[in-house]
């Protein structure tokens, strides 16, 4: 019989650091119907698996290795078993279920991008349809939905059986300021060819990410729908009643308002790139350009980066939220 055993870790001076495993971009659209009424969450869901893997990688052995495809399996059997309530509440029960039923996994990051849906409004048609057939509101056609184009909701947590860590957020939000935004006093060098703006536009596309001061499951857990909803709204009344200055004032005021009112979040880490907008010479033309005509500029483009933190809290957040 041939000897199917496999060699020991070699003996080398190269050695296994950290490590992780798992399926990526599982997607997955929940449909709950309330009678003539339709929900939808639609979520991108990421599956990383980190542990007892030294054996895999050194011989070979898979005797500790729960497969990638089961874990994909779970996500769709967890979507009907368990719904999906909130992108926030599905990750949690992924992760408690990973690391509490496979001993060699000790902690499981699961990272979820959630797409938005609004509902198609046919109230004018369907009452028109339901009066004829003699039916009531509750018979109404509610199931007809248009893709949201504004942002993306990100959530991403991570449990390693005795701790968790929650850390939600969006990106790709575009705001701008059409008015009530300057930039100047700033340093000049022999290189310096942008000229002062008492009253310019204002445009960024937010990327945020907070994290939770929710650590153990047997507290109450957060309204994960409506702080989502709420933080939203504190940042975009913070952008738009700003008198900015600076960008960095703007993204300063945007995490302090999400800090003062949410009390629930303590740290807000952002990445928001400078949206050019600049005014066009119309001087050949023999026109003048009063604020009216800009070209908006896609790249190059100013970065601006920062943490705003609760006090007395350590930032946690990583730096590159393109890794989260």
């Amino acid at each position: 019989m041939t000897d199917v055993s496999r060699p020991p870790r070699p003996a080398r001076p190269a050695f296994l650091g950290q490590n992780q495993y798992g399926k990526a971009e599982n997607r997955v659209v929940r449909i709950t119907r309330d009678g003539a009424t339709h929900h939808i969450k639609d979520l991108n869901v990421s599956v990383a698996l980190s542990g007892d893997m030294d054996d895999v990688h050194y011989s070979g052995s898979n005797a500790n290795v729960l497969p990638t495809d089961t874990t994909k399996n779970t996500v769709y059997a967890f979507a009907k078993e368990h719904g999906i309530e909130s992108a926030e509440q599905f990750g949690i029960a992924l992760a408690r279920h990973f690391v509490t039923s496979q001993e060699p996994i000790h902690t499981a990051r699961i990272r979820i991008e959630e797409y938005g849906w609004e509902r198609i409004d046919t109230t004018d048609t369907a009452n028109s349809l339901s009066s004829k057939a003699g039916s009531d509101d509750a018979d109404t056609p509610r199931h007809s939905f248009v893709r949201k184009g504004q942002e993306t909701r990100v959530t991403q947590i991570t449990y390693d059986g005795a701790s968790w860590e929650v850390i939600s957020g969006l990106k790709d939000l575009v705001v701008m300021n059409s008015t009530d935004s300057e930039f100047w006093g700033y340093v000049k060098d022999k290189y310096t060819t942008l000229p002062e703006a008492h009253d310019r536009i204002l445009a960024t596309e937010v990327s945020a990410r907070w994290r939770f001061n929710w650590t153990d499951d047997t507290e109450e857990l957060p309204d994960w729908e409506t702080s989502y909803e709420e933080v939203r709204g504190h940042l975009l009344r913070a952008f738009a009643e700003t008198y900015s200055l600076s960008l960095q004032q703007t993204l300063y005021q945007m995490g302090a308002r999400v800090i003062d009112h949410r009390d629930e979040i303590d740290e807000v880490r952002f990445s928001l790139p400078n949206k050019h907008h600049f005014l066009v010479d119309l001087a050949p033309f023999g026109l003048k350009n009063d604020n009216e005509v800009y070209f908006a500029a896609d790249r190059p483009y100013g970065l601006i980066e920062a943490t705003v933190l609760r006090d007395g809290c350590e930032p946690r957040i990583p730096v590159d939220l393109t890794n989260l």
